[in-house]
C-alpha cells in the first residue's frame, strides 16, 4: 500500500495480543472459556454491571442467542430498524420471527422511539434498538413502551463498547444485550462478541444455550454431577485464543476510546466549514449521549449525488464507504419481514451518508487530506 493512500480501517493491536496467545498455548488450554476468557468475562460484568455477560463467536451468534432465550415463535414479530446490519434481523428469523421494520430518526439514524407504539399488535413480542456508530438510542422512552406492552428489549449495541447512555453502558440497559468484536470495531478480536444477560432469570438458560443445550457450565462449577442435554443450543463459545486476544484489547479499552474521540473530533473540526456551506451534514450526538467514536460519517446534501464522491475519494487514495442498504428493500427483507409507516428518513439518510477513514493512529495530517479531497469532490459536482 502506498504511503499516500489512506486505508478506510486499520485494526488496532495494542502489543500484548500475541503473547497472551502465546500464554494460552502454553497453559494447554485453546478450546472455549479458559482463563482468559473468565478474565473477559469479569470485565464486561463490572463494565455493564451485568448480572452475567458471556463471550460469543459474534456478535450475530450473540443475538441468535437472544432469539432462542426469548422462545422467539414463527409469525412472532419483533420491532426494529431498517438501516442495520442483516444480522439484527437473520437472528430472529431463523426462529420464524417477523421483523417490523419502522423509520429511524432525523439526527442521530436511530430507531424512532415516536414510531414503536403504532407498530405494535398482538404478535409482537420484542424491540431491538440499534445503537448506530455507538450513539444511543432514547432508551428510557424504548424501556418504558416495553414495560406497558409486556415487550422485552434486545439491545443491538454492536458498535457501542464504551458508549453510555446517561452513564449507564449500551448494552446493559435491555434485557439483553450484544456487542461485536469484529476487526472493524473499536475493540477487537478478529471475529467474536458477547451477549450481556440483564435478567437474572435469563441467566441460567443463556449459559445452556450458549454450550450446546447442556448444563456443562453447572458441572464444571461442581453444582451437578454430570452434563447433560437440556434444551436447544448451539456451540456459541470462541476458542480461547479469542478470548486472549480480546483481553489484550479490554485492558485498553479506556485509552483505545480517547485515541478515536481525539480523532473524532478532529472531523467534527475540520469539516465544520463545509456544513456551514450547505454542503453536508455533522454527526449529531444527544447530551444524554456519550459516544464512542466509533465511526465518523457526513451526510451529503440532497443535490449531490454520492457516488461520484465516492469514486473520486477513491482515485486519491482515500478509502472511503457507505454503509447499509436498508433491509426492508433487500430481497430477503421483503420475503421475511413487513415495514410499518413509510420510511423516508432511512431511504433519504442511506443513499447520502459516506463513512471516512476512522482508526487509532490516523494523524492529523491524513484527515487534513481527506477533507480536503471530500471539499474538492463535493464543490466539484454541485
Amino acid at each position: 500500500m502506498s504511503e499516500t493512500k489512506i486505508p478506510f480501517n486499520k485494526p488496532y493491536m495494542t502489543g500484548k495480543e500475541l503473547h497472551y496467545i502465546a500464554v494460552a498455548h502454553f497453559n494447554n488450554m485453546l478450546a472455549g472459556d479458559g482463563a482468559f476468557t473468565k478474565k473477559c468475562h469479569r470485565w464486561l460484568e463490572e463494565y455493564t454491571q451485568a448480572p452475567k455477560a458471556l463471550l460469543t463467536h459474534s456478535c450475530t451468534a450473540a443475538l441468535e442467542m437472544a432469539a432462542l432465550l426469548l422462545e422467539i415463535q414463527p409469525g412472532d414479530e419483533i420491532i426494529m430498524p431498517s438501516y442495520t446490519f442483516v444480522s439484527t434481523a437473520n437472528a430472529f428469523v431463523l426462529r420464524g420471527g417477523k421483523p417490523v421494520f419502522i423509520d429511524i430518526r432525523e439526527d442521530t439514524l436511530n430507531l424512532d422511539e415516536k414510531l414503536i407504539e403504532a407498530a405494535i399488535t398482538p404478535r409482537t413480542r420484542a424491540i431491538v434498538p440499534v445503537h448506530y456508530a455507538g450513539v444511543a438510542c432514547e432508551m428510557d422512552a424504548i424501556m418504558d413502551i416495553a414495560r406497558n406492552h409486556g415487550l422485552k428489549v434486545v439491545e443491538d449495541a454492536a458498535q457501542g463498547v464504551m458508549s453510555n447512555y446517561k452513564g449507564r453502558a449500551l448494552g446493559s440497559l435491555g434485557n439483553l444485550g450484544a456487542f461485536s468484536f469484529h476487526e472493524t470495531k473499536n475493540v477487537i478480536s478478529g471475529e467474536g462478541g458477547a451477549l450481556v444477560v440483564n435478567d437474572p432469570e435469563l441467566v441460567l438458560r443463556a449459559e445452556i444455550i450458549r454450550e450446546k443445550g447442556t448444563d456443562r457450565s453447572r458441572f464444571f462449577r461442581g453444582e451437578v454431577d454430570k452434563y447433560t442435554w437440556q434444551e436447544v443450543g448451539s456451540s456459541f463459545l470462541p476458542g480461547e485464543l479469542i478470548a486472549a486476544f480480546l483481553w489484550a484489547q479490554l485492558e485498553e479499552a479506556l485509552s483505545i476510546t480517547y485515541q478515536r474521540l481525539a480523532i473524532w473530533q478532529y472531523y467534527h473540526t475540520i469539516l465544520r466549514d463545509l456544513e456551514s456551506k450547505g454542503l453536508l451534514r455533522r454527526p449529531i450526538i444527544p447530551d444524554s449521549c456519550h459516544h464512542n467514536a466509533h465511526m465518523y460519517y457526513v451526510l451529503l446534501a440532497s443535490d449531490i449525488d454520492r457516488q461520484p464522491v465516492l469514486n473520486n475519494l477513491k482515485l486519491n487514495g482515500i478509502d472511503t464507504v457507505f454503509h447499509y442498504v436498508p433491509l426492508h428493500s433487500s430481497p430477503a427483507g421483503k420475503r421475511y419481514g413487513r415495514v410499518h409507516g413509510e420510511l423516508n428518513i432511512t431511504h433519504r439518510h442511506s443513499e447520502r451518508l459516506i463513512r471516512l477513514p476512522m482508526w487509532v493512529g490516523l494523524t492529523e495530517a491524513q484527515q487534513d487530506r481527506v477533507v480536503e479531497v471530500l471539499d474538492k469532490a463535493v464543490c466539484g459536482i454541485t
